[in-house]
């Protein structure tokens, strides 16, 4: 799967640790930066990310910053992305069975690195249910 990527000074630890797990699992990564730890704007990052999945060139965007909000909402400012932030494996597993999500977004300050690299999977492996829920689908992109 061909993946983009994308923190701010707060998450990049964290986007780096993601970048080698998807690495060693065969995924193709694009990481849309940052790639330092000064301080930055959450929203220039994500928004190349974003861009990527908006333009088709990748099929997921995964997002880190402090709170896993910022980027989330940066996300959702883009036609035809669907992004939630992962905080619960139940909760992830849904956005992808009841909403077809197409980006997430994690916290560094508020999720311990191990959740985020299952909750990763758990995004990545779990299909979209389809049926009912298609139409909730498409009444968001109307």
């Amino acid at each position: 799967m061909k993946i983009a990527l994308a923190s701010d000074h707060g998450g990049l630890e964290y986007k780096t640790k993601i970048i080698e797990h998807l690495k060693k699992n065969n995924h193709e990564t694009f990481d849309c930066g940052t790639n330092s730890l000064d301080s930055c704007h959450y929203p220039e990052f994500a928004k190349k990310a974003c861009q990527m999945l908006a333009d088709n060139k990748v099929e997921r965007v995964i997002l880190v910053c402090t709170t896993g909000e910022g980027v989330c909402m940066t996300a959702n400012r883009f036609k035809g992305i669907r992004c939630g932030v992962g905080y619960d494996d139940e909760v992830v597993s849904l956005m992808r069975h009841h909403n077809n999500a197409n980006a997430i977004s994690f916290g560094q300050k508020f999720m311990k690195l191990d959740d985020v690299l299952h909750r990763v999977d758990i995004f990545l492996n779990t299909p979209f249910d389809g049926g009912r829920h298609l139409t909730r689908i498409q009444m968001i992109e109307q």
